[in-house]
Protein backbone atom coordinates (compact mmCIF):
# COMPACT_ATOMS: atom_id res chain seq x y z
CA UNK A 1 0.00 0.00 0.00
CA UNK A 2 1.65 3.64 -1.32
CA UNK A 3 2.68 5.15 1.68
CA UNK A 4 1.74 2.86 4.65
CA UNK A 5 4.36 2.34 7.66
CA UNK A 6 6.46 -1.23 7.61
CA UNK A 7 4.51 -4.14 8.88
CA UNK A 8 5.51 -4.88 12.46
CA UNK A 9 4.23 -6.86 15.63
CA UNK A 10 2.16 -3.25 16.73
CA UNK A 11 3.73 0.12 18.08
CA UNK A 12 6.80 -0.09 20.46
CA UNK A 13 6.84 1.51 23.99
CA UNK A 14 9.09 5.05 23.57
CA UNK A 15 12.61 4.13 25.09
CA UNK A 16 15.25 6.74 26.91
CA UNK A 17 17.16 6.83 23.64
CA UNK A 18 14.05 7.70 21.63
CA UNK A 19 13.55 10.47 24.04
CA UNK A 20 16.98 11.81 24.20
CA UNK A 21 17.58 11.59 20.83
CA UNK A 22 14.40 13.73 19.86
CA UNK A 23 15.59 16.37 22.57
CA UNK A 24 18.88 16.48 20.74
CA UNK A 25 16.90 17.33 17.74
CA UNK A 26 15.96 20.85 19.36
CA UNK A 27 19.67 21.06 21.59
CA UNK A 28 20.57 21.69 17.49
CA UNK A 29 17.52 23.93 16.62
CA UNK A 30 18.36 26.17 19.08
CA UNK A 31 21.77 26.71 18.63
CA UNK A 32 20.61 28.36 15.58
CA UNK A 33 17.19 29.70 16.17
CA UNK A 34 17.63 30.75 19.89
CA UNK A 35 20.91 31.73 18.99
CA UNK A 36 19.34 34.32 16.81
CA UNK A 37 16.50 35.32 19.11
CA UNK A 38 18.88 36.05 22.19
CA UNK A 39 21.84 37.84 20.33
CA UNK A 40 21.27 38.74 17.30
CA UNK A 41 19.81 42.18 17.71
CA UNK A 42 22.79 42.88 20.66
CA UNK A 43 25.42 41.50 18.08
CA UNK A 44 23.67 43.90 15.09
CA UNK A 45 23.19 46.76 17.43
CA UNK A 46 26.83 47.04 19.70
CA UNK A 47 29.08 45.38 16.94
CA UNK A 48 27.64 46.71 13.50
CA UNK A 49 25.98 49.35 14.56
CA UNK A 50 22.52 48.65 13.43
CA UNK A 51 19.62 50.20 15.13
CA UNK A 52 17.10 48.30 17.03
CA UNK A 53 13.79 49.66 15.10
CA UNK A 54 15.48 48.54 12.20
CA UNK A 55 16.41 44.92 13.26
CA UNK A 56 12.52 44.75 14.98
CA UNK A 57 11.11 45.72 11.55
CA UNK A 58 13.71 42.99 9.87
CA UNK A 59 11.63 40.18 12.41
CA UNK A 60 8.50 40.71 11.20
CA UNK A 61 9.63 40.87 7.20
CA UNK A 62 11.00 37.49 7.62
CA UNK A 63 8.43 36.28 9.65
CA UNK A 64 5.86 37.08 6.76
CA UNK A 65 7.97 35.39 4.59
CA UNK A 66 7.88 32.25 6.25
CA UNK A 67 4.03 32.47 5.77
CA UNK A 68 5.04 31.16 2.40
CA UNK A 69 8.23 28.80 3.43
CA UNK A 70 6.47 26.85 6.67
CA UNK A 71 3.64 26.05 4.37
CA UNK A 72 5.36 25.59 1.08
CA UNK A 73 7.76 22.75 3.56
CA UNK A 74 4.38 21.33 5.15
CA UNK A 75 2.95 20.74 1.63
CA UNK A 76 6.36 19.19 0.62
CA UNK A 77 6.19 17.46 3.25
CA UNK A 78 2.71 15.81 3.01
CA UNK A 79 3.29 15.03 0.04
CA UNK A 80 6.05 13.13 -0.09
CA UNK A 81 6.13 8.86 -0.07
CA UNK A 82 7.49 7.73 2.57
CA UNK A 83 10.68 5.68 2.00
CA UNK A 84 13.21 3.50 4.58
CA UNK A 85 13.73 6.65 6.30
CA UNK A 86 10.11 7.19 6.69
CA UNK A 87 8.72 10.96 5.96
CA UNK A 88 10.34 13.56 8.14
CA UNK A 89 13.82 12.17 8.71
CA UNK A 90 15.25 12.40 5.39
CA UNK A 91 14.57 16.30 5.65
CA UNK A 92 16.60 16.79 8.46
CA UNK A 93 19.28 14.94 7.33
CA UNK A 94 19.86 17.14 3.89
CA UNK A 95 19.05 20.45 5.69
CA UNK A 96 20.52 20.76 9.00
CA UNK A 97 23.95 21.33 7.75
CA UNK A 98 23.27 24.45 5.65
CA UNK A 99 21.41 25.53 8.39
CA UNK A 100 23.94 25.60 10.92
CA UNK A 101 26.44 27.14 8.50
CA UNK A 102 23.97 29.96 7.49
CA UNK A 103 23.60 30.33 11.29
CA UNK A 104 27.66 30.87 11.28
CA UNK A 105 27.18 33.39 8.35
CA UNK A 106 24.87 35.83 10.55
CA UNK A 107 28.01 36.32 12.72
CA UNK A 108 30.43 37.03 10.49
CA UNK A 109 29.34 40.45 8.94
CA UNK A 110 32.60 42.18 10.20
CA UNK A 111 34.40 39.06 9.07
CA UNK A 112 33.37 38.59 5.77
CA UNK A 113 32.87 42.67 5.18
CA UNK A 114 35.14 44.24 7.48
CA UNK A 115 33.95 47.78 6.82
CA UNK A 116 30.43 47.05 6.61
CA UNK A 117 27.91 49.32 7.67
CA UNK A 118 24.62 51.57 6.86
CA UNK A 119 22.68 50.09 3.80
CA UNK A 120 25.42 47.11 3.26
CA UNK A 121 24.89 45.84 6.84
CA UNK A 122 21.41 45.81 6.10
CA UNK A 123 21.47 44.04 3.64
CA UNK A 124 23.91 41.40 4.75
CA UNK A 125 21.47 40.88 7.58
CA UNK A 126 18.27 39.96 5.83
CA UNK A 127 19.91 38.08 3.33
CA UNK A 128 21.76 35.49 6.33
CA UNK A 129 18.63 35.59 7.87
CA UNK A 130 16.38 35.01 5.47
CA UNK A 131 18.59 31.79 4.29
CA UNK A 132 19.16 30.59 8.19
CA UNK A 133 15.38 31.33 9.55
CA UNK A 134 12.95 31.35 6.31
CA UNK A 135 14.67 28.45 4.41
CA UNK A 136 17.02 25.86 6.12
CA UNK A 137 15.41 26.26 9.69
CA UNK A 138 11.63 25.90 8.33
CA UNK A 139 13.12 22.81 5.99
CA UNK A 140 14.54 21.28 9.35
CA UNK A 141 12.10 22.43 11.89
CA UNK A 142 8.99 21.27 9.90
CA UNK A 143 10.34 18.00 9.95
CA UNK A 144 11.13 17.71 13.38
CA UNK A 145 8.41 18.74 14.81
CA UNK A 146 5.81 17.29 12.39
CA UNK A 147 7.74 14.10 13.88
CA UNK A 148 5.71 13.60 17.10
CA UNK A 149 3.01 12.94 16.13
CA UNK A 150 4.16 9.90 14.00
CA UNK A 151 6.44 8.22 16.98
CA UNK A 152 3.19 7.21 19.50
CA UNK A 153 -0.11 8.40 20.14
CA UNK A 154 0.02 7.72 23.59
CA UNK A 155 -1.19 10.69 25.60
CA UNK A 156 1.83 10.21 28.66
CA UNK A 157 4.54 9.52 26.02
CA UNK A 158 3.64 12.38 23.86
CA UNK A 159 3.90 14.89 26.96
CA UNK A 160 7.08 13.11 27.93
CA UNK A 161 8.41 13.61 24.30
CA UNK A 162 7.41 17.10 24.46
CA UNK A 163 9.27 17.37 28.27
CA UNK A 164 12.53 15.83 26.75
CA UNK A 165 12.18 18.96 23.45
CA UNK A 166 12.13 21.56 25.90
CA UNK A 167 14.83 19.51 28.10
CA UNK A 168 17.02 19.50 25.23
CA UNK A 169 16.05 23.54 24.44
CA UNK A 170 16.73 24.54 28.13
CA UNK A 171 20.22 22.94 27.64
CA UNK A 172 21.08 24.18 24.68
CA UNK A 173 19.98 27.86 25.96
CA UNK A 174 22.07 28.01 29.37
CA UNK A 175 24.74 26.52 26.56
CA UNK A 176 24.47 29.66 24.68
CA UNK A 177 23.73 31.78 27.71
CA UNK A 178 27.18 30.40 29.56
CA UNK A 179 29.11 30.81 26.41
CA UNK A 180 28.29 33.94 24.95
CA UNK A 181 27.21 36.26 28.64
CA UNK A 182 30.94 36.28 29.48
CA UNK A 183 32.28 36.93 25.73
CA UNK A 184 29.84 39.47 25.88
CA UNK A 185 30.96 40.95 29.27
CA UNK A 186 34.99 40.68 28.55
CA UNK A 187 34.36 42.56 25.18
CA UNK A 188 31.91 44.94 26.33
CA UNK A 189 34.12 47.99 25.18
CA UNK A 190 35.67 46.08 22.10
CA UNK A 191 33.35 45.74 19.11
CA UNK A 192 36.42 43.87 16.72
CA UNK A 193 37.00 41.28 19.70
CA UNK A 194 33.50 40.16 20.23
CA UNK A 195 33.15 39.97 16.27
CA UNK A 196 36.03 37.75 16.65
CA UNK A 197 35.23 35.77 19.45
CA UNK A 198 31.33 35.23 18.34
CA UNK A 199 32.57 34.21 14.43
CA UNK A 200 34.70 31.54 16.25
CA UNK A 201 32.02 30.23 18.80
CA UNK A 202 29.29 30.04 15.74
CA UNK A 203 31.72 27.94 13.89
CA UNK A 204 32.00 25.96 16.57
CA UNK A 205 28.14 25.54 17.07
CA UNK A 206 28.09 23.67 13.44
CA UNK A 207 30.03 20.46 14.27
CA UNK A 208 28.33 20.47 17.35
CA UNK A 209 25.11 20.60 15.72
CA UNK A 210 25.60 18.44 13.06
CA UNK A 211 26.42 15.61 15.86
CA UNK A 212 23.19 16.42 17.47
CA UNK A 213 21.34 16.38 14.28
CA UNK A 214 22.57 12.77 13.39
CA UNK A 215 21.86 11.55 17.04
CA UNK A 216 18.14 12.78 16.35
CA UNK A 217 17.76 10.68 12.93
CA UNK A 218 19.32 7.94 13.93
CA UNK A 219 17.80 7.14 17.40
CA UNK A 220 14.04 7.46 16.20
CA UNK A 221 11.59 6.37 13.73
CA UNK A 222 8.03 6.87 12.75
CA UNK A 223 5.90 3.55 14.19
CA UNK A 224 2.14 5.60 14.05
CA UNK A 225 -0.35 4.10 11.19
CA UNK A 226 -1.34 6.29 8.41
CA UNK A 227 -3.85 6.36 5.77
CA UNK A 228 -1.98 4.68 2.59
CA UNK A 229 -2.92 8.08 0.40
CA UNK A 230 -1.00 11.21 -0.18
CA UNK A 231 -3.73 14.00 1.04
CA UNK A 232 -3.61 16.54 -1.87
CA UNK A 233 -2.92 20.39 -1.20
CA UNK A 234 -6.95 21.26 -1.55
CA UNK A 235 -7.54 18.61 0.94
CA UNK A 236 -4.66 20.20 3.83
CA UNK A 237 -6.23 23.41 3.35
CA UNK A 238 -9.82 21.89 4.29
CA UNK A 239 -8.25 19.85 6.84
CA UNK A 240 -6.27 23.12 8.36
CA UNK A 241 -9.57 25.36 7.73
CA UNK A 242 -12.09 22.76 10.09
CA UNK A 243 -9.35 22.39 12.77
CA UNK A 244 -10.95 24.52 15.62
CA UNK A 245 -8.59 23.76 18.21
CA UNK A 246 -6.10 24.12 15.95
CA UNK A 247 -6.99 27.80 15.57
CA UNK A 248 -7.73 28.57 18.97
CA UNK A 249 -3.70 27.18 20.17
CA UNK A 250 -2.66 29.06 17.36
CA UNK A 251 -4.66 32.38 18.82
CA UNK A 252 -2.85 31.11 22.05
CA UNK A 253 0.45 30.47 20.52
CA UNK A 254 1.06 34.21 18.68
CA UNK A 255 0.41 36.07 21.68
CA UNK A 256 2.35 33.83 24.08
CA UNK A 257 5.11 33.88 21.69
CA UNK A 258 5.55 37.45 21.27
CA UNK A 259 5.72 38.26 24.85
CA UNK A 260 8.45 35.58 25.28
CA UNK A 261 10.19 36.88 22.24
CA UNK A 262 10.12 40.66 23.88
CA UNK A 263 11.73 39.09 26.64
CA UNK A 264 14.14 37.26 24.94
CA UNK A 265 15.22 40.55 22.60
CA UNK A 266 15.28 42.39 25.69
CA UNK A 267 16.64 39.88 27.95
CA UNK A 268 20.82 40.81 27.66
CA UNK A 269 19.84 45.22 27.89
CA UNK A 270 18.01 44.43 31.19
CA UNK A 271 21.45 42.62 32.24
CA UNK A 272 24.01 44.56 30.65
CA UNK A 273 21.70 48.30 31.50
CA UNK A 274 19.92 47.92 33.88
CA UNK A 275 21.35 45.08 36.21
CA UNK A 276 24.84 46.66 35.31
CA UNK A 277 26.84 43.57 34.50
CA UNK A 278 26.83 41.45 31.16
CA UNK A 279 26.73 38.45 33.11
CA UNK A 280 23.35 38.53 34.77
CA UNK A 281 23.03 37.18 30.78
CA UNK A 282 23.97 33.79 32.26
CA UNK A 283 22.09 34.01 35.37
CA UNK A 284 19.14 35.40 34.39
CA UNK A 285 19.34 32.47 31.63
CA UNK A 286 19.78 29.98 34.39
CA UNK A 287 17.21 31.32 36.48
CA UNK A 288 14.64 30.96 33.47
CA UNK A 289 16.13 27.41 32.57
CA UNK A 290 16.12 25.83 36.06
CA UNK A 291 11.75 25.88 36.57
CA UNK A 292 12.02 23.23 33.68
CA UNK A 293 13.42 20.34 35.81
CA UNK A 294 10.89 20.51 37.95
CA UNK A 295 8.38 21.92 35.70
CA UNK A 296 9.08 18.97 32.94
CA UNK A 297 8.55 15.93 35.42
CA UNK A 298 5.31 17.15 36.90
CA UNK A 299 3.70 17.93 33.21
CA UNK A 300 2.37 14.04 32.52
CA UNK A 301 0.77 14.60 35.79
CA UNK A 302 -0.58 17.57 35.22
CA UNK A 303 -2.13 15.99 31.81
CA UNK A 304 -3.73 13.05 33.77
CA UNK A 305 -5.04 15.53 36.51
CA UNK A 306 -6.00 18.84 35.13
CA UNK A 307 -5.54 18.53 31.70
CA UNK A 308 -3.57 20.18 29.12
CA UNK A 309 -5.63 23.63 29.10
CA UNK A 310 -5.83 24.16 32.80
CA UNK A 311 -1.98 23.50 33.20
CA UNK A 312 -1.39 26.34 30.32
CA UNK A 313 -3.83 28.50 32.01
CA UNK A 314 -2.00 27.89 35.17
CA UNK A 315 1.64 28.49 34.30
CA UNK A 316 0.95 31.73 31.89
CA UNK A 317 -0.50 33.33 35.40
CA UNK A 318 2.58 32.72 37.04
CA UNK A 319 4.59 34.10 34.13
CA UNK A 320 2.04 37.16 35.02
CA UNK A 321 3.94 37.69 38.26
CA UNK A 322 7.29 37.27 36.72
CA UNK A 323 6.64 40.46 34.60
CA UNK A 324 5.30 42.64 37.21
CA UNK A 325 8.76 41.55 39.24
CA UNK A 326 10.21 42.70 36.18
CA UNK A 327 8.89 45.70 35.41
CA UNK A 328 8.95 47.51 38.77
CA UNK A 329 11.72 45.35 41.16
CA UNK A 330 14.52 47.20 42.17
CA UNK A 331 16.90 45.99 39.92
CA UNK A 332 19.34 48.50 39.07
CA UNK A 333 20.18 48.85 43.18
CA UNK A 334 19.44 45.04 43.98
CA UNK A 335 19.96 42.96 40.95
CA UNK A 336 19.33 39.48 42.11
CA UNK A 337 15.71 40.37 42.22
CA UNK A 338 15.84 39.94 38.67
CA UNK A 339 16.81 36.23 39.55
CA UNK A 340 12.82 35.94 40.88
CA UNK A 341 11.57 38.24 37.87
CA UNK A 342 13.03 35.29 35.11
CA UNK A 343 12.35 32.36 37.60
CA UNK A 344 8.71 32.91 37.82
CA UNK A 345 9.03 33.68 33.73
CA UNK A 346 10.56 30.67 33.12
CA UNK A 347 8.31 28.61 35.13
CA UNK A 348 5.59 29.70 32.63
CA UNK A 349 7.30 28.98 29.45
CA UNK A 350 8.54 26.02 30.59
CA UNK A 351 5.13 24.97 31.61
CA UNK A 352 3.12 26.45 28.61
CA UNK A 353 5.78 25.66 25.77
CA UNK A 354 5.76 22.10 26.87
CA UNK A 355 1.95 21.53 27.10
CA UNK A 356 1.44 23.24 23.60
CA UNK A 357 4.08 20.65 21.68
CA UNK A 358 1.65 18.12 23.36
CA UNK A 359 -1.55 20.52 22.19
CA UNK A 360 -0.14 20.65 18.71
CA UNK A 361 0.07 16.66 18.27
CA UNK A 362 -3.53 16.19 19.57
CA UNK A 363 -4.98 18.77 16.61
CA UNK A 364 -3.69 16.32 13.91
CA UNK A 365 -5.86 13.49 15.36
CA UNK A 366 -8.71 16.31 15.82
CA UNK A 367 -8.02 17.07 12.20
CA UNK A 368 -7.92 13.56 11.00
CA UNK A 369 -11.02 12.36 12.69
CA UNK A 370 -12.56 15.68 11.06
CA UNK A 371 -11.48 14.95 7.87
CA UNK A 372 -10.05 11.54 7.45
CA UNK A 373 -6.90 13.07 6.37
CA UNK A 374 -3.44 12.73 8.36
CA UNK A 375 -1.62 16.04 7.55
CA UNK A 376 1.12 16.15 10.37
CA UNK A 377 3.43 17.99 8.08
CA UNK A 378 0.44 20.85 6.87
CA UNK A 379 -0.77 20.93 10.60
CA UNK A 380 2.84 21.40 12.03
CA UNK A 381 3.80 24.08 9.48
CA UNK A 382 0.42 26.35 9.99
CA UNK A 383 1.20 25.79 14.08
CA UNK A 384 5.04 26.88 13.63
CA UNK A 385 3.94 29.76 11.08
CA UNK A 386 1.90 31.52 14.01
CA UNK A 387 4.34 30.68 16.52
CA UNK A 388 6.98 32.28 13.99
CA UNK A 389 4.47 35.34 13.57
CA UNK A 390 4.78 35.25 17.57
CA UNK A 391 8.49 35.56 17.58
CA UNK A 392 8.09 38.02 14.87
CA UNK A 393 6.06 40.12 17.02
CA UNK A 394 8.19 39.76 20.11
CA UNK A 395 11.26 40.65 17.99
CA UNK A 396 9.06 43.74 16.19
CA UNK A 397 8.17 45.14 19.71
CA UNK A 398 11.26 44.34 21.32
CA UNK A 399 13.54 46.30 18.69
CA UNK A 400 10.96 49.15 18.30
CA UNK A 401 10.93 49.24 22.88
CA UNK A 402 15.04 49.85 22.27
CA UNK A 403 13.97 52.82 20.45
CA UNK A 404 11.17 54.49 22.60
CA UNK A 405 13.37 53.77 25.74
CA UNK A 406 16.07 56.04 23.91
CA UNK A 407 18.89 53.18 23.17
CA UNK A 408 21.24 54.16 20.57
CA UNK A 409 22.92 51.85 18.72
CA UNK A 410 25.37 54.45 17.23
CA UNK A 411 26.86 55.00 20.94
CA UNK A 412 26.82 51.62 21.70
CA UNK A 413 28.87 50.26 18.89
CA UNK A 414 31.27 53.57 19.55
CA UNK A 415 31.86 52.37 23.02
CA UNK A 416 29.96 54.98 24.67
CA UNK A 417 27.33 54.73 27.92
CA UNK A 418 23.39 55.41 26.56
CA UNK A 419 21.34 58.68 28.15
CA UNK A 420 20.16 59.11 31.32
CA UNK A 421 17.13 57.33 31.77
CA UNK A 422 17.39 54.60 29.37
CA UNK A 423 17.86 52.11 31.91
CA UNK A 424 14.41 52.44 33.71
CA UNK A 425 12.83 52.93 30.32
CA UNK A 426 14.20 49.32 28.95
CA UNK A 427 12.65 47.57 32.78
CA UNK A 428 9.07 49.24 32.08
CA UNK A 429 8.77 48.13 28.75
CA UNK A 430 10.22 44.90 29.27
CA UNK A 431 7.85 43.91 31.70
CA UNK A 432 4.90 45.67 30.41
CA UNK A 433 5.24 43.89 27.19
CA UNK A 434 5.91 40.43 28.77
CA UNK A 435 2.75 40.63 31.14
CA UNK A 436 0.44 42.26 28.65
CA UNK A 437 1.12 39.47 25.53
CA UNK A 438 0.40 36.69 28.45
CA UNK A 439 -2.23 37.90 29.61
CA UNK A 440 -4.31 38.16 26.42
CA UNK A 441 -2.53 34.63 25.69
CA UNK A 442 -3.93 33.03 29.20
CA UNK A 443 -7.16 34.81 28.32
CA UNK A 444 -7.38 32.75 24.42
CA UNK A 445 -6.62 29.50 25.90
CA UNK A 446 -9.18 29.49 28.82
CA UNK A 447 -12.19 28.86 25.61
CA UNK A 448 -9.74 26.37 24.15
CA UNK A 449 -12.24 23.58 23.12
CA UNK A 450 -10.56 20.34 22.99
CA UNK A 451 -10.88 18.47 26.40
CA UNK A 452 -9.16 15.43 27.34
CA UNK A 453 -11.83 13.35 28.09
CA UNK A 454 -12.71 14.47 23.94
CA UNK A 455 -9.20 13.68 22.55
CA UNK A 456 -9.96 9.83 23.94
CA UNK A 457 -13.27 9.92 22.47
CA UNK A 458 -11.74 11.01 18.79
CA UNK A 459 -8.23 8.26 18.97
CA UNK A 460 -11.11 5.74 19.96
CA UNK A 461 -13.12 6.52 16.80
CA UNK A 462 -10.45 6.73 14.49
CA UNK A 463 -9.25 3.01 15.41
CA UNK A 464 -12.04 1.75 15.12
CA UNK A 465 -12.15 3.87 11.57
CA UNK A 466 -8.95 1.96 10.76
CA UNK A 467 -9.79 -1.64 12.03
CA UNK A 468 -13.07 -1.49 9.76
CA UNK A 469 -10.88 -0.41 6.50
CA UNK A 470 -8.78 -3.41 7.80
CA UNK A 471 -11.33 -5.62 7.70
CA UNK A 472 -12.53 -4.54 4.36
Amino acid sequence: MTGAMPAEAGPRAMTLKNYLGYAAGDAANNLSFTMAGMFLILYYTNVVGVEGAVIGTMFLVVRFVDAFTDLGAGRLIDGRTPGKMGKFRPFILIFSLPLLVSSWAIYSAKIVFPDIAGTAAIVYMYVTYLLMGSIFYTLVNIAYGSMAPSLTQVPTERAKLAVFRGYGAALAVLALAFVIAPQISGNAEDPGALQQSLFLTTGIFVAVGMVLYLFLVFSNREQVTRPGVTVGFLDSMRTLGGNKPLLWLSGGAVLFLTGLTAMSTLGSYIAIYVQGNATYIAFNTLAQVLPLFFVGPLIPRVVRTVGKRTGYVTFGAVGIMGAVVLAFGPLDTTPWVGLIAFFLMGTAVNGVNTLMWALEADTVEYGEWRSGNRTEGTTYAAFSFTRKMGQALGGFVGGFALTWAGFSAASAAAGEAQADGVSQNIQLWAGGLVGGFLLLSVTVMFFYPLTEERFREITAEIAARRAARTDN
